[in-house]
């Protein structure tokens, strides 16, 4: 994820060359010294070190990409709010509520800008998908889908990584995965109406045991096959049904451990004149059944083209496909104009502590077997 921030920051005016602030990769912290290496040669870093809480003392930093593992993002994100520094951080923030409050307070009380990694909003069909919404062209929202599935833990011999552990992830396949969709949902429906107020949730952990890793700086599928295993501490899979303030009900699955699923991530919403429907894995595109009455309604496929978000920053027309790395340079870039305006353009910490106070919702009703209010 570091090098995603770095090629986003290197690409930003690129595509927003109106941009009105121009980022230099100033240095970066890393453990490992090939990375450290790597960080300058392929990206041109001008300086690299292993300790981030040197990084963040420089004067010459202004703002600070948190792109580690979950248990590093609230020290080093209220380091660096303390220390005045601008924080683009990874969702979910932190390990559980209680590292994303803290993060979130640092920032308020710094006054600095935030940007949090919610990138799936940034697609330009979902900023489709919110503006018909937002318009009444639904009308009134009555139901919403959030699936989240994918495979990279699907195999029982991937080894037993961080993301296992809760002392150093958190929960699983909520904090993973959910998060995301808990943002869309709240997002694309909009307003104190897309606010979530009520859950029930179950979990489910269906690989309990997992081979112990031998290297910790291996990629999260890494298969080792025999040896010894420890136990995962978190959720595989996740399925809530949500309440939603404006009245709306919803629906949300996430997991881990989906066979034939790699990044199924998307949302439909219906509403009583209307229906919508995303796909991650076609992002330009978005279904829309609308202006055709109640019944027999047919479905249209729309293919976002520049003046729907951002796409006209990245390609010259519509259903020529935008990619993964370009949500992050919108996201990159709605973090400097919020630096340079001094408002909040984008993902913040505040939806990150909305999100956060949602997923502990998600967790105590798995636990306590009964529906949460937030």
């Amino acid at each position: 994820m570091g090098q995603v921030h770095s090629r986003a920051y290197s690409r930003l005016l690129h595509h927003f060359p109106d941009a009105p602030l121009l980022p230099r990769l100033v240095a970066v912290a890393d453990t490992d010294p090939a990375r450290r290496a790597q960080a300058m040669q392929a990206y041109g870093f001008a300086a690299a070190v292993d300790d981030w809480q040197a990084l963040v003392a420089q004067d010459d930093v202004e703002v600070v990409s948190v792109a580690g593992p979950n248990f590093v993002h609230r020290d080093v994100a209220v380091a660096a709010a303390q220390a005045g520094k601008h924080i683009w951080v990874e969702k979910p923030v932190g390990r559980h509520l209680a590292d994303t409050t803290d993060v979130a307070e640092a920032v308020r009380e710094a006054g600095v800008a935030s940007a949090v990694g919610f990138n799936y909003r940034n697609a330009p069909a979902v900023d489709l998908a919110r503006q018909l919404v937002c318009e009444g062209r639904l009308g009134r929202v009555e139901s919403v889908t959030v699936r989240l599935l994918s495979d990279y833990a699907a195999h029982p011999d991937a080894m037993l990584s961080w993301r296992f552990d809760p002392a150093l992830a958190g929960t699983g396949a909520i904090g993973d995965l959910a998060c995301h969709g808990l943002d869309l949902a709240t997002h694309v429906v909009g307003g104190q109406a897309g606010q979530i107020s009520e859950v029930v949730a179950d979990l489910a952990t269906f690989i309990p045991h997992r081979p112990q890793p031998l290297d910790p700086t291996a990629p999260r599928s890494t298969i080792l096959a025999g040896g010894p295993t420890g136990p995962v501490g978190n959720d595989d899979q996740v399925g809530a049904l949500l309440r939603f303030a404006g009245g709306a009900r919803g629906v949300l699955m996430a997991s881990r451990v989906a066979v034939g699923e790699q990044c199924t991530y998307g949302i439909e919403v219906h509403g009583d004149r209307g229906a919508l429907a995303w796909d991650f894995r076609r992002m330009g595109e978005l279904r829309t059944a609308l202006d055709q009455g109640y019944t027999d309604v047919g479905w249209r496929r729309v293919q976002v083209a520049p003046g729907h978000g951002e796409l006209g920053a990245f390609q010259p027309g519509a259903g020529v496909a935008m990619g993964y790395d370009d949500l992050k340079v919108v996201e990159a870039e709605r973090l400097i104009r919020s630096i340079a305006e001094g408002r909040p353009i984008g993902a913040t910490l505040d939806d990150a502590l909305r999100t956060a106070e949602t997923a502990d919702a998600l967790a105590r009703s798995a636990a306590e077997r009964r529906w949460v209010s937030l």
